[in-house]
């Protein structure tokens, strides 16, 4: 019988060969993004000294109350506008996208276009 991988083994294994691709660095830290089936988690990181630097994601008070969903792309566009908002105001412009193995349609394309919109350069 043949097994076969679940969907996240997949996805972690697409991630780790994208970290290897690229990694933040001071002048341009990481855009990593995660979605999980009920939220959705933003952070820029610098991976030289291996911190966070902005993170945002829905379970957030401010950004739950604005929200009817947390799951839907209403929400990931909403999302890469606060996160680009927190990084502008920390003096952050541009970063590395990483999409964490996600598939870059619907959630994940709507986070990075809005956080674009909102001032990040990737």
């Amino acid at each position: 019988m043949i097994s076969k991988k679940s969907k996240t083994e997949i996805r972690v294994k697409k991630h780790l060969k994208i970290r290897n691709r690229f990694t933040g660095t001071p002048e341009r830290p990481r855009l990593a993004v995660f979605r999980s089936n009920n939220q959705i988690y933003a952070q820029i990181i610098d991976d030289t000294i291996g911190s966070t630097l902005v993170a945002a994601s829905t379970l957030e008070k401010d950004v739950k109350a604005e929200l009817s969903k947390t799951n839907d792309v209403a929400a990931a566009a909403y999302l890469g506008t606060v996160i680009a908002k927190k990084a502008v105001e920390k003096g952050i412009k541009a970063v590395v996208f990483d999409r964490g193995g996600f598939i870059y349609q619907g959630k994940i394309k709507a986070l990075a276009d809005a956080a674009r919109e909102a001032g990040l350069e990737f």
